[in-house]
């Protein structure tokens, strides 16, 4: 009936949302609650004369979007990654994202890639309107940036202050930001500014269980999410955060033995890329035990046995071990 002459309107300001009875389902009934909705949904047919009808809909229209202000004080790379996610995936519009950096570069870049964003040289005019303000600075600077928010927050109260500096803890932001503060920290890693990050984050016991759904949903446009205690997010880092540098190791040196076993260069890369995406995606969907899925692989006398017994003969199981344990030994030595 609608074909190229209808016109089905999606809205979903809050007036719309009030005119149609958007309400979104019970969770107890539905575990997919947020990008669900159950709906009285306005169809406009583009006839001769224009004719309205309503119909009742159930089913998967997308994420709401959040009408909340997003603020970045610092528009790097991170930053950047973040603020694309949220807009590719519909969460926030582009003119309630804005970001500060002195850097003229990192403005024009932020700009760039996320066309109707706002960016400012001055950390204020980002602080005067950010609802949810993203700490996208290097610990060196933590004090001074700190201590600027405090003196241009009005009502530091209203802010959810999420903290991307690395080592920072929330004792600190909590001790300059004020006791009533409602903090986040979180640590990501690089793979997120290719939206397939792993990110571990902590809140503050003035955060709000609203200002948690909201930023595990945000954070799950980039990568998966876990809420953790804020003595495991060491942990986090070692793993996660430094983990990429090892998986980068690891792609190499297989790379480096399909070219010396004669296979081009290019195509070794590539076959080492995918071999190690295509075995994260079998733990990930399968949820199987990472000995059964080797088992799947490894078969009596044939040639995955022999590489696994020079794998293990060299101590890479204990190497990599170990790695993680160095580099979150470090993160705590850091944090101080």
């Amino acid at each position: 009936m609608m074909g190229s002459l209808g016109e089905q309107r999606w809205m979903q300001d809050e007036k719309f949302a009030k005119s149609t009875n958007f309400a979104q389902p019970d969770k107890a009934t539905s575990p997919d609650a947020i990008p669900l909705f159950h709906a009285r949904v306005c169809l406009t047919i583009k006839t001769n004369e224009a004719i309205t009808y309503d119909h009742e809909y159930w089913g998967d229209l997308g994420p709401v979007m959040i009408s909340k202000k997003v603020g970045f004080v610092g528009a790097g790379n991170m930053a950047t990654a973040l603020a694309r996610g949220f807009l590719q995936r519909g969460l926030v519009a582009a003119q309630n994202i804005s970001a500060s950096d002195p850097a003229s570069a990192a403005r024009e870049r932020f700009a760039q890639e996320l066309p109707g964003a706002k960016v400012h040289a001055h950390n204020s005019d980002v602080v005067a309107e950010a609802e949810v303000l993203f700490l996208a600075v290097k610990p060196q600077v933590c004090q001074h940036v700190l201590r600027e928010l405090k003196e241009h927050a009005a009502h530091p109260e209203n802010i959810l202050f999420v903290s991307m500096m690395a080592g920072i803890r929330l004792k600190v932001l909590r001790e300059t930001l004020g006791s009533n503060s409602r903090l986040i920290r979180m640590m990501p890693n690089a793979p997120c500014l290719e939206g397939e990050g792993a990110i571990g984050y902590c809140a503050s016991e003035t955060a709000k269980p609203e200002d948690r759904e909201l930023i595990q949903r945000l954070l799950e446009s980039v990568g998966i999410v876990h809420e953790l205690s804020e003595e495991l997010l060491d942990a986090v880092t070692g793993l996660s955060g430094s983990g990429p540098a090892f998986a980068f190791l690891i792609a190499e040196a297989l790379s480096d033995g399909g070219t010396l076993m004669g296979l081009p260069r290019g195509v070794a890369t590539q076959l080492a890329a995918q071999t190690l995406r295509g075995a994260a995606t079998m733990i990930l969907n399968t949820q199987q035990p990472f000995s059964s899925l080797k088992e799947q692989v490894t078969s009596p006398g044939g040639t995955t046995i022999h590489g696994l017994r020079i794998l293990e003969q060299h101590g890479v199981r204990g190497a990599l071990i170990e790695a993680v344990q160095a580099a979150t030994r470090r993160s705590k030595e850091l944090a101080g």
